[in-house]
């Protein structure tokens, strides 16, 4: 790819309204509810195709069973949760912008890099995953040239290489491919379920023996309950969708009367659209599980089985024939293949709107297509690591799930306890108490997920402090404001000569403080007496930000000027601060610092971390950047 090509796709995807998945409320790309629904279920339905194989192999004979208390868990979980995160992150953050919001300054931020590493194991582990179970299905067609057979890793990477290049292309008809795709297979779906259900009415001595089975296996009816519990952790891909569902809610189509803080039609629209999936999932879940296992052998589901990542699709050959089998495996294949484009829809949603704002990522970022060409190339990896084996992802897959539906519970519990909501807290924290069994039963047995998220976190982690650390010394100033008295002041400065401002860290703000500090500087700086100096104090608030805007206040205490201002780093504001007056007034200012006394490496970290340390030379080296012509710098004296 040339250089050329690559700094016109930045600027295309930088300049221009985002056409992606995470184009601007309001946008032409907004759809109804049912149509978004179609996108995030392409995700969420196309978990059919491996879902009830995974649950024989887990459970045998008990995966109806624990079916049934996943779907429970869905429907008086999962559901009421994520209902409440659509309410209270309606523009595609998420439950992690909840937690952002609760947890406070470092601790949120860190916290919020933790949940995008498990969201990363989500997403690219659903492409990975999908990809696989979709080459599974290509394989096992009888139709298909011999010569193709086994070669499952190069297959998958070529549907993988064909998702990245769809969104390489651009992404503006996703939405109307995937309301195509998921309804004829559900469509499909919904036929091969009705013809397995006639063969078992027509056939009862296959309930006759799945019970027999049942009670050999386990005698009384609590161990049979005991069993399911027990193992339902291992189903939990059956959870997929819910994140997805509400990382797309830009998309949704509201009221045209919605206030943008609170759009009150998309959040309806997000409210009908997880109810539906949810249960048109848990009809779907329950059903292909109860005739998966009753009508096909258990050594078809192990490794090497015609049933082994397929189990509907085993179904459709079995009973309808070849030919349906093969647009079966058609259609299967087109969502999995496509339910990436879910899982990379959520990436690019959540990695440009908090690692570049928390300064914690190169700009390019916030473009699509190089984020789209880093995921391809770590799905690559994925899937060349895991030899592109669907029950090996599988623990990867459930514990991205898990760990992000675990975290939406506890931030809906943390909210409802903080508006002292008693009721809700109370269920929500039951539900949370049962992810959490979940998801640590799912860790222990099957640790891969942990290890895969701790690499993504490790990396996320990693990389951001380094960007960070990298993009210190920028303004990170969005825009100056000034009140009137501020205005005021700097107006009436300029008008003596020159703007000449003395840097106070302010303490007691008494009149003895102002007194000393002028003559202090007047005497190490030589400030002209008959130049009246302004006085700038900054307060740092949350020094975890990374950008901020800056409001300007002027205060006039025992006859000194004074500017006022808050912002995460002192420096930064300071030398964005210059730079507007220079371009306010035409002059140039003069800002007035004491050197501080200390260790230098401490004031570094005090910098990086608590926005103040040694401001005299980071302000310089703020304004060198900004500035590259020294002689449209605001000037810096130190004594």
């Amino acid at each position: 790819m040339s250089r050329r090509r690559l700094r016109g796709w930045l600027l295309e995807d930088l300049n221009a309204e985002h056409s992606g998945p995470h184009a601007k409320p309001g946008g032409e790309h907004q759809r109804p509810w049912w149509q978004v629904m179609c996108l995030t279920g392409l995700d969420y339905f196309s978990t059919l195709g491996y879902q009830p194989g995974i649950a024989a192999l887990a459970a045998g004979a008990v995966s109806p069973l624990a079916t049934l208390i996943l779907v429970s868990l869905t429907l008086l979980g999962a559901l009421p949760v994520y209902r409440r995160v659509a309410r209270e992150s309606p523009h595609g953050q998420g439950s992690i912008a909840m937690l952002e919001r609760i947890l406070p300054r470092w601790t949120g931020k860190l916290f919020v890099l933790a949940l995008l590493g498990f969201a990363a194991t989500d997403f690219i582990i659903t492409i990975t995953l999908s990809a696989a179970d979709a080459t599974a299905h290509v394989l096992e067609n009888p139709y298909l040239p011999a010569a193709v057979h086994g070669e499952q890793v190069v297959v998958t990477l070529v549907l993988i290489a064909l998702l990245g290049a769809v969104f390489l292309r651009g992404f503006k008809e996703a939405i109307g491919i995937a309301v195509g795709i998921v309804a004829v297979y559900l469509t499909l779906n919904a036929i091969v379920v009705a013809v397995a259900l006639e063969h078992v009415a027509a056939n009862p001595h296959v309930v006759a023996d799945w019970r027999a089975l049942l009670s050999t296996e386990h005698p009384d009816i609590l161990g049979i309950a005991l069993v399911a519990l027990l193992v339902f952790p291992k189903l939990a891909l059956g959870l997929s969708g819910f994140e997805t569902g509400v990382a797309v809610m830009p998309l949704i189509k509201g009221d045209a009367g919605d206030d943008p803080r609170q759009p009150r039609g998309r959040i309806r629209g997000a409210h009908r659209l997880l109810t539906t999936a949810a249960v048109i999932m848990s009809v779907f879940l329950v059903a292909s599980s109860f005739v998966t296992t009753l009508l096909i052998p258990q050594h078809e589901f192990e490794a090497g089985g015609r049933a082994y990542g397929r189990a509907l699709a085993y179904l459709a050959h079995s009973y309808l024939g070849n030919g349906f089998g093969t647009l079966y495996d058609i259609s299967t294949v087109l969502i999995l293949w496509f339910a990436g484009a879910s899982a990379m829809a959520g990436l690019l949603n959540l990695v440009p709107q908090y690692l570049p704002r928390y300064g914690m990522a190169p700009r390019w970022t916030r473009a699509v297509r190089p984020l789209v060409v880093v995921f391809t190339m770590i799905a690559f990896l994925i899937t060349v690591v895991f030899a592109a084996d669907v029950n090996a992802q599988g623990g990867a897959y459930a514990t991205g799930v898990l760990v992000l539906i675990t975290s939406a519970a506890v931030a809906v519990t943390m909210s409802a306890r903080r508006r002292g909501h008693r009721r809700s807290t109370v269920a929500f924290a039951a539900v949370t108490v049962v992810f959490a069994y979940t998801t640590v039963d799912n860790v222990i047995e099957r640790p891969d997920g942990v290890k895969i998220a701790s690499l993504f976190i490790l990396a996320i982690v990693a990389t951001s402090l380094l960007s960070r650390i990298l993009r210190v010394t920028e303004l990170r100033v969005t825009e100056v404001r000034l009140d009137p008295l501020a205005q005021r002041f700097v107006d009436e400065a300029a008008e003596e000569g020159e703007i000449r401002i003395i840097a106070n860290e302010p303490d007691a703000r008494d009149e003895a403080e102002y007194r000393d500090k002028e003559f202090e500087q007047r005497k190490h700086n030589h400030i002209p007496a008959r130049t009246w100096p302004l006085f700038l104090e900054v307060t740092i608030g949350d020094p975890s930000d990374f950008e901020a805007a800056l409001h300007v206040t002027g205060e006039e205490r025992f006859g000194y000027r004074i500017l006022r201002m808050t912002s995460p780093t002192i420096a930064n504001a300071i030398a964005a601060l210059l730079l507007h007056l220079r371009d306010d007034t035409g002059d140039l200012p003069h800002i007035y610092f004491n050197w501080t006394e200390g260790n230098p490496v401490v004031y570094l970290l005090r910098f990086l971390f608590l926005g103040d340390g040694e401001i005299a030379p980071v302000t310089r080296e703020v304004l060198r950047e900004a500035e590259p012509d020294p002689q449209r710098r605001p000037l810096v004296h130190v004594g």
